[in-house]
């Protein structure tokens, strides 16, 4: 019960946070149902953090998390490669799109800091973080405004770094998990434990709450995860499935349609390892041998994709899902919910 009273929360279920597939509807109704709804902030510039915010506490009263990724100092900007021979390779799919190439920006990201400002201003109840461990003095202005901090590991390294820091709560991500591995102290792809192997070395190395995700869909990955001492699990490819996640009607099928082996790790749409679908977009890209770095490579894929997911184009989007794909049966958020519930001890 350690994670429930450190959130405020009923069952010790959390929403994975999906960096540009979140969406107001699915994060209230898993904190409305007694879990955490986690958003992804990825990419958001302060005043719109600042409003997401304000909009999900209008859409629930529980308590709601918000996630920002961390610089892990290989970033590259605008000035720092010449993006044309890349924008070349994925000049088909942006006329596959419909979409017109971008001018060069002046940044790919906003700056942390000022995201940082804008969370610390709106006051969520939770923070996590992906991609590395928050500072010192982040940690110290969130608790001075009662956010609590939750880290993310893939590694027993990275949980135990996390807890030096003084991070509230850790999520120790398998590398069957959906999405990017976020790894930090070592590259992602040697850094590829699966959950149930992290999960109880993780829980054997650090003393704070350890929540388990990655491979996790139904309530027998529930059951297994608390047998394994996690104090909570999260989920995401289950919950990305329902109508209530920001992801297109092909995304959704896609993972309705997923066997075991139907997931891939590529660096195709954002330059940085995650797991997904294969579709046109990733093939035709990782075949060109022109991948731009993190994140010019998510930023100039972008464009072609939000006209995709427009469109209804399932082919030249992101695909991001978990090993456990073939497990998210559910369309309904409240029905996933309540499979996951049904791990839990009586």
């Amino acid at each position: 019960m350690r994670l429930e009273k450190l959130l405020g929360i009923d069952v010790p279920l959390v929403l994975g946070p999906f960096g540009g597939l979140s969406s107001i509807e699915l994060t209230a109704a898993v904190s409305e149902g007694g879990g955490l709804g986690s958003f992804g902030l990825y990419g958001y510039a302060p005043d719109r953090i600042r409003d997401t915010i304000a909009v999900l506490r209008a859409a629930t009263s529980r308590p709601v998390a918000v996630n920002l990724w961390l610089p892990r100092g290989d970033e590259v900007t605008p000035g720092d490669l010449d993006l044309a021979p890349f924008l070349r390779a994925a000049a088909p799919l942006y006329a596959a799109a419909g979409a017109t190439a971008p001018t060069t920006p002046a940044a790919f990201l906003p700056s942390l800091d000022d995201q940082l400002e804008a969370v610390f201003a709106a006051r969520p109840d939770v923070l996590s973080v992906v991609y590395g461990v928050p500072d010192a003095d982040t940690l110290v202005r969130a608790k001075a405004v009662g956010i609590r901090v939750i880290g993310t590991a893939t590694s027993v390294a990275e949980a135990v770094a996390l807890e030096a820091a003084g991070v509230d709560a850790v999520v120790a991500t398998g590398a069957d998990a959906g999405g990017h591995r976020v790894s930090f102290l070592a590259d992602p792809a040697q850094s590829l434990v699966g959950t149930f192997s992290l999960v109880p070395q993780v829980v054997d190395a650090v003393d704070v709450p350890v929540i388990a995700a990655g491979g996790i869909a139904d309530r027998r990955g529930v059951a297994a995860a608390l047998a394994l001492g996690a104090d909570g699990v999260q989920v995401g490819t289950a919950f990305l499935r329902t109508r209530q996640s920001a992801a297109t009607e092909g995304h959704r099928a896609a993972i309705a349609a997923a066997a075991d082996t139907d997931t891939v790790l590529t660096r195709a749409m954002s330059g940085r390892l995650a797991r997904g679908i294969p579709n046109r977009a990733m093939r035709e890209l990782e075949a060109s041998g022109m991948i731009a770095p993190f994140p010019a490579q998510n930023w100039l894929t972008g464009v072609f994709r939000a006209a995709a997911a427009a469109a209804g184009d399932a082919d030249l989007v992101s695909l991001w899902a978990g090993q456990a794909a073939g497990l998210a049966r559910l369309d309904d958020a409240a029905d996933v919910l309540a499979e996951l519930r049904a791990g839990l001890p009586a």
